[in-house]
C-alpha cells in the first residue's frame, strides 16, 4: 500500500515559459531533492521516464497542453467518520492509486498542500466554531453538549479522531490551488479531497465541517473581478450559495435533486438578493437524470452564463454522487456524461479549480475522478483497469466505465425546457459587464456570427452544439436514497436581516472581501509572509489583479532563503527584472501511506 510517484530531470531542474513577467512564488521542494516512500511495485518504478510530465509543466498559457496541478496528501485517506457512515475519505486514496497506475502523474504537477491554519479558516467561519473543531475529540464530546447542538455536530457530522487535521488538509489543497491560479502558474488545479459545499459560517452540515470552496473563492476574489462557481453534485451547494447570495462578483450555478431531499434548498425561485439578484442560478431536478437530459439543460445554460457573466476564473465542484448507482444518489449519469460537463467548461479556456465533493459508492467515485483527471489532461484512458492495490473492489467487471441502466427519468422534456428557458431569460437580465472582451476560440467566434436557431430553443445555438459533439456519455443504473434532511438552519452567526425566501445576507468577512475590488501591486513583505496565511482575511489588503501588470511587483530578493506561498517551500531564484521566482522542482512526490488491513476494510465498506 506504500507508493511514490516521481519525475526526475537528469539536470535536477526544469525550465518554464512563464505566461507573463508578473508571476509569483509557490512553495515546492527544492530542485534536485527527491523524497519518496518505499516503492513496492518495480514495474511502476521502472516505467518512470526522466522527463515525464514536462509537456504540461513547460506549456504556456496561450497554447499547447494545459498546465495541470494536482494537490494530494497521503494522510487524507486515513480519516474515518465511523462505522456505517457513508462518507469515506479513503476514496481519495483509491482515486490517487488509479491516477498512479494509469500513469497520469507523469503529466501532472503534484503538490502536497500546506495545511490551512485557524486564521485561514476564520476568513469565513466564526472563531468560536473553529476553536470548537480544533479542541473537540471523540473522548470529550460529552463535555461539549451545547456546542455540539449549536454547531450541528452529531450523527451526520460526527466528531472523529483527527477531525481538525482533516479539515486543514482538504482546505489547504483548495486554497493552495486558488493561490496557484492567482499567480498564473497553472491553468487547471485539481483537489479531489475538497468540494465540501454544505458547511456554513458557524455550522457543520451534510458531512462538511469547513467550507473550503468559500475560502478558495475568497482567495480568488483578491485577484479576480468575477468568479463562477459550478456544482454538479446531486445535493444543492447551499453553503456556497448562501455565502455569496448578495454579491454580483460571484455567480453560483447548481444542478441538483430538489424536493424531499437534503438540504431542501435550491428552488428555481432562489436567484439571489440585492446586488446578487440573478447571480444565484438553480436547476432543480427530479430522479433519474440521464446523460442526454443533463447535457440538454447544462450546456445551453452554461454557454449563456459564460456569455453574460464573463468569469475570469471557474471553481467546479464535481461531486460524484450524481453518478448512476450512488449509495445516496438517485440520478442516472454515466462517468462520460458526468465528465462531459467538465470538458465543456474547459473548452472555454478559463482558469479552473476542480474539486471533489459527494460520492458514496467509492469504487465509482475513484473511477469517475480518475477519468476526469485524464480528461483534463486530454488523455483517453483504457476501459480495462490497470492492476492496482484496490483491484478486487472493482469487480466483477474490472473496467473504468459504468454500464448503462434502465432507470426511469422522471424529468420530462417539457419540464427541462421550461427550466432551461427560465434560467436563460434571467441571465439575459444581467447588466452588461463593461470593458471585458469574452475570449472564445476562432471556430466558436465564426459560429457566433451565423444566424441564430429557433428562438423557442433559446441557448441551443451552434456554439454550444459544436461543444456537445466533443463530449460523450451514456446512461447507467442508479438508486434513489438520499441524505437525511437537515435541521432548521441557524443563521445566528450571519450579518444582516434574512433575505429573500428566508436567505441571509453574506457574513461580514465575505462582504468585506467582495466589496473590495482587486487592485494591482502587493508589498514584498506580504509575499514573503505568504498569501495562503491571509486567505480572504477582511483585514488583509487585496492582492494584485491576474492580468499582467505594467510594472512587475517586487518579489523577495534572491538571497531570501524561503518563500511561504504555495504547497511546499522552495528556494527563490533571480529574475531578469530584479525580483525572484520559485525554482521548479523536478521531483514530484506523492506517497500513499500504508493502512492496516482491518482498518482499510472498515473504510471500504459501502453497504
Amino acid at each position: 500500500d506504500t507508493f511514490a510517484c516521481l519525475s526526475v530531470h537528469p539536470h535536477g531542474e526544469l525550465t518554464r515559459s512563464w505566461p507573463s513577467a508578473r508571476t509569483a512564488p509557490c512553495r515546492r521542494r527544492p530542485a534536485g531533492k527527491v523524497e519518496m516512500a518505499d516503492i513496492t511495485n518495480d514495474k511502476l518504478a521502472s516505467a518512470q521516464a526522466p522527463s515525464a510530465g514536462l509537456d504540461v509543466a513547460t506549456s504556456s498559457a496561450g497554447g499547447g497542453k494545459k498546465r495541470v496541478a494536482y494537490f494530494y496528501d497521503s494522510e487524507v485517506g486515513n480519516f474515518y467518520y465511523g462505522q456505517g457512515h457513508p462518507m469515506k475519505p479513503h476514496r481519495i486514496r483509491m482515486t490517487h492509486n488509479l491516477v498512479l497506475h494509469y500513469g497520469l502523474y507523469r503529466q501532472l504537477e503534484v503538490f502536497r498542500p500546506r495545511p490551512a491554519e485557524d486564521v485561514d479558516m476564520m476568513a469565513f467561519h466564526s472563531e468560536e466554531y473553529i476553536d470548537f473543531l480544533k479542541n473537540v475529540t471523540p473522548e470529550t464530546t460529552d463535555d461539549w453538549p451545547k456546542q455540539c447542538k449549536k454547531f450541528n455536530v452529531g450523527d451526520d457530522c460526527p466528531v472523529f479522531s483527527g477531525i481538525y487535521n482533516y479539515c486543514q488538509l482538504y482546505t489547504g489543497g483548495s486554497v493552495g490551488g486558488a493561490v496557484k491560479l492567482n499567480y498564473q502558474t497553472s491553468d487547471v488545479v485539481i483537489n479531489w479531497s475538497g468540494g465540501l459545499h454544505h458547511a456554513k459560517k458557524s455550522e457543520a452540515s451534510g458531512f462538511c465541517y469547513v467550507n473550503d470552496i468559500v475560502l478558495a473563492i475568497l482567495e480568488l476574489l483578491k485577484y479576480h473581478e468575477r468568479v463562477l462557481y459550478i456544482d454538479i453534485d446531486i445535493h444543492h451547494g447551499d453553503g456556497v450559495e448562501e455565502a455569496f447570495y448578495t454579491t454580483d462578483r460571484v455567480m453560483t450555478v447548481s444542478f441538483h435533486k430538489f424536493g424531499d431531499f437534503f438540504p431542501g434548498t435550491g428552488d428555481l425561485t432562489d436567484m439571489g438578493r440585492g446586488s446578487g439578484k440573478f447571480y444565484s442560478v438553480n436547476a432543480p431536478l427530479k430522479d433519474g437524470m440521464n446523460d442526454e437530459a443533463y447535457t440538454y439543460l447544462f450546456m445551453p445554460v452554461m454557454d449563456k452564463v459564460m456569455q453574460t457573466f464573463k468569469p475570469e476564473v471557474i471553481v467546479f465542484q464535481a461531486g460524484a454522487d450524481s453518478l448512476a448507482g450512488d449509495r445516496l444518489g438517485c440520478f442516472n449519469l454515466s462517468i462520460q456524461g458526468h465528465a462531459s460537463c467538465l470538458k465543456f467548461m474547459q473548452s472555454f479556456n478559463v482558469p479552473m479549480l476542480v474539486l471533489g465533493g459527494g460520492g458514496y459508492t467509492i469504487r465509482n467515485v475513484a473511477r469517475c475522478w480518475t477519468y476526469e483527471t485524464g480528461a483534463l489532461l486530454g488523455v483517453e484512458l483504457d476501459d480495462d483497469l490497470p492492476q492496482n492495490e484496490y483491484y478486487d473492489y472493482f469487480g466483477p467487471d474490472y473496467v473504468l466505465h459504468l454500464k448503462p441502466g434502465s432507470v426511469e427519468n422522471k424529468n420530462s422534456k417539457e419540464e427541462l425546457a421550461l427550466i432551461r428557458r427560465e434560467l436563460i431569460e434571467r441571465l439575459d437580465r444581467l447588466p452588461h459587464v463593461p470593458g471585458t472582451a469574452f475570449q472564445r476560440g476562432a471556430e466558436a467566434m465564426k459560429e457566433q456570427e451565423m444566424p441564430e436557431e429557433d428562438p423557442d430553443e433559446r441557448g441551443g445555438g451552434l456554439a454550444y452544439t459544436e461543444r456537445m459533439r466533443n463530449t460523450e456519455g451514456n446512461g447507467a443504473e442508479g438508486r434513489s436514497s438520499g441524505k437525511p434532511r437537515n435541521r432548521a438552519l441557524d443563521f445566528s452567526g450571519m450579518e444582516g436581516d434574512a433575505g429573500m425566501l428566508g436567505r441571509p445576507s453574506v457574513s461580514s468577512e465575505v462582504k468585506a472581501v467582495v466589496e473590495r475590488k482587486p487592485v494591482a501591486g502587493v508589498a514584498s513583505e506580504e509575499v514573503a509572509a505568504g498569501v495562503a496565511g491571509t486567505v480572504g482575511s477582511a483585514s488583509s489588503p487585496p492582492l494584485p489583479e491576474s492580468k499582467p501588470a505594467v510594472d512587475p511587483p517586487h518579489f523577495p530578493k534572491a538571497e531570501d532563503s524561503k518563500v511561504a506561498v504555495g504547497a511546499v517551500a522552495v528556494a527563490p531564484v533571480a529574475l531578469p527584472f530584479g525580483g525572484s521566482q520559485p525554482s521548479v522542482d523536478a521531483a514530484k512526490v506523492a506517497s500513499v501511506t500504508a493502512v492496516k488491513p482491518a482498518v482499510r476494510d472498515a473504510m471500504m465498506v459501502d453497504e
